[in-house]
């Protein structure tokens, strides 16, 4: 197999970006890629290693993976599924995920990754609004797929990992039958996955992907992760493949460079048992959210981890984290910036720039971004909303069915994020705040990051939320929520928490009220919902 990689040569950020060309063929099919091309040069080479909750170690190689795939993709087009019908994958992570996603690629489908934790209305949503034709699920959740079944013509295949009886189908029988004649002829620019938004502002959205999008990826995969891959690198992510961090900051770039994926589903996150697993299975690189990372924080490592770098994004992490990685794990943690429309953008990497605390980095090479408002760009230290350049192999095609939504999302040839950030004069690129989480206060427009993170420098604090509510007299008053470790003490808190946003940020920006909380309010992707926190607004 070729050399992959974009970055053989170590060079400063700015070289790397001047000197990155695209190469992305007309022709293109992530399962080509990510398993057809292993497996016909390299069948027995290792592709997942899957930890079963009872501890049991299971190893699929790419032969395998292949196998099953072509076997699956052919069940499914005797059922009738066909090109751009796309085909519902509501599994925890597990090698059957990766076999349903490729099944629906070989036939030129569309996969659509669902979270297991969904309930009935957003399962109901997902499955109409797509009008998914077939969906491979597990025992957990077939009770809950089986009650929308009625209200969902469409979706006449129904496939479970677990016990089938008719009309469900058995996914171990299926991956044993006849394989597929010949997959699909695919384009680059031809759909491949569709992945809802977490819907934290309005409904959610179906986000159409290319088969060209998993390119987009690369640049800021190979960076982030120390120069990845190298030799003997193994790749793991706590963060469920049904969103686009887990599956694609990780799970199908380990795949495509032929790095081993570990995969384990955690029924709820235990730091203690996630550093345990990075260390049994000699993980290298890793990508995990800025809340996995807090409470890991709060655990002891144990001995045998030979962690590279770490990547995470999604929230930021602030100077207390990044000296915890190196100084306790040993490695860097790289922060960077993307949505679910055009992900993996801007990235910070140690020894490739200056690390500012707070900040989220630079353009990933491949990438033009740039901060605008009303009426073009913004200059250093002004907010203005992040904005990236199109056309970009990492943007999405469209919104499934919202042409409007679509519309409003690019303008005048950029896409617009819809989150603020500031520009420092080395051009590193600092989150503010999303456009509905600024707070108006006394005339000042108040971003919500730079309070968290003062708050999370003290040692009692293990997560914080900051959110502006209704004030007759200031418009809004900053409100902060906050979780303590266990066995913090309240007494006093409040002022001397108070006190740090004041010595670490200004005056104008400290809560007016500090409220504990024994959690915070959470996206299925890690994400603080600010929103659910607001009273009045």
């Amino acid at each position: 197999m070729p050399d992959r990689r974009l970055f053989t040569q170590r060079a400063g950020w700015e070289a790397l970006r001047t000197g990155f060309r695209w190469d992305i063929p007309r022709r293109f099919n992530i399962a080509q890629a990510c398993c057809e091309d292993w497996a016909a040069v390299a069948p027995d080479r290792v592709a997942v290693i899957h930890r079963h909750a009872d501890g049991r170690r299971e190893t699929w190689t790419y032969g395998q993976l292949k196998r099953a795939s072509d076997a699956l993709a052919g069940a499914l087009a005797a059922r009738g599924v066909a090109r751009g019908d796309r085909v519902a994958v509501l599994l925890a992570q597990h090698p059957a995920v990766l076999v349903t996603h490729f099944a629906a690629m070989k036939l030129g489908a569309v996969s659509l990754p669902l979270f297991t934790l969904f309930g009935e209305d957003a399962l109901r949503y997902r499955l109409s609004d797509s009008g998914a034709a077939a969906i491979v699920t597990d025992a957990a959740t077939l009770p809950r797929v089986m009650a929308l079944a009625p209200e969902l013509p469409g979706l006449s295949t129904i496939i479970t990992t677990g016990a089938a009886r008719a009309p469900v189908l058995g996914f171990d029988d299926l991956i044993s039958g006849p394989p597929l004649r010949a997959s699909a002829d695919t384009a680059a620019e031809d759909p491949a996955v569709m992945i809802y938004t977490s819907g934290t502002t309005g409904d959610p959205k179906g986000v159409l992907h290319a088969h060209r999008f998993l390119f987009g990826h690369l640049p800021c995969m190979e960076l982030s992760q120390g120069f990845f891959p190298q030799a003997g690198d193994v790749g793991w992510t706590p963060a469920d493949w049904a969103w686009i961090g887990g599956l694609m900051d990780m799970a199908i770039p380990c795949l495509y460079y032929g790095v081993p994926l570990v995969s384990h589903r955690f029924a709820r996150f235990d730091p203690e048992a996630a550093l345990r697993l990075m260390a049994e299975e000699r993980v290298s690189n890793a990508f995990i959210p800025p809340t996995a990372l807090r409470l890991m924080r709060q655990a002891v490592p144990p001995a045998g981890l030979r962690l590279r770098a770490i990547g995470s994004g999604g929230e930021a992490l602030g100077a207390n984290l990044l000296d915890w990685g190196r100084e306790t794990l040993g490695c860097p943690i790289n922060e960077f910036y993307g949505q679910t429309e055009a992900n993996l953008v801007v990235a910070a990497c140690d020894g490739l720039m200056e690390r500012v605390p707070g900040a989220m980095g630079l353009p990933v090479p491949g990438h033009e971004v740039t901060l605008r408002d009303a009426k073009g760009e913004v200059g250093t230290g002004e907010v203005g909303e992040v904005c990236v350049l199109a056309p970009d192999p990492v943007m999405f095609l469209e919104y499934w069915n919202k042409p409007e939504a679509t519309a409003k999302k690019l303008v005048d040839g950029w896409l617009r994020t819809g989150d603020l950030a500031t520009r420092d004069a080395g051009g590193q690129i600092t989150f503010h705040a999303r456009d509905d989480d600024v707070i108006t206060s006394a005339g000042y427009r108040i971003g919500p990051v730079e309070i968290e993170q003062a708050l999370a420098r003290h040692p009692d604090v293990v997560m914080a939320a900051v959110v502006g509510e209704p004030d007759p007299v200031r418009t809004e008053i900053v409100v902060a929520h906050v979780v303590l470790r266990d066995g913090a003490d309240w007494s006093g808190m409040e002022e001397a928490l108070q006190a740090l946003v004041r010595e670490k940020v200004s005056a104008h920006c400290v809560p007016r009220r500090v409220v504990r909380a024994d959690s915070l309010p959470m996206t299925a992707t890690g994400k603080i919902m600010r929103r659910a926190l607001r009273t009045g607004r």
